[in-house]
């Protein structure tokens, strides 16, 4: 039987999860827990489809581009 995990435990188990992992990594664990969880269920229901059907490829990013536009001359005046 697992017994009751209080507010101290968790509080426990998170800061040692920053600890090890980072401020900076901690949103791409939680991308990856997420994604495996997804799978789990799935499997567990039978859905057995590709994750990476999925997924939509990256949009390549386009570059900004000056758009040259001719004006006119304007004649002198002496």
């Amino acid at each position: 039987m697992i017994p009751h995990i209080g507010p101290w435990e968790m509080g426990l188990v998170l800061a040692i999860i920053l600890i090890i992992f980072g401020v900076g990594k901690l949103p791409q664990v939680g991308g990856a827990l997420g994604k495996g969880l997804r799978a789990f269920r799935k499997g567990q229901s039978g859905e057995f489809e590709e994750e990476e059907a999925e997924e939509e490829p990256p949009k390549p990013k386009r570059k900004a581009t000056k758009k040259i536009t001719k004006t006119k001359k304007k004649p002198e005046a002496s």
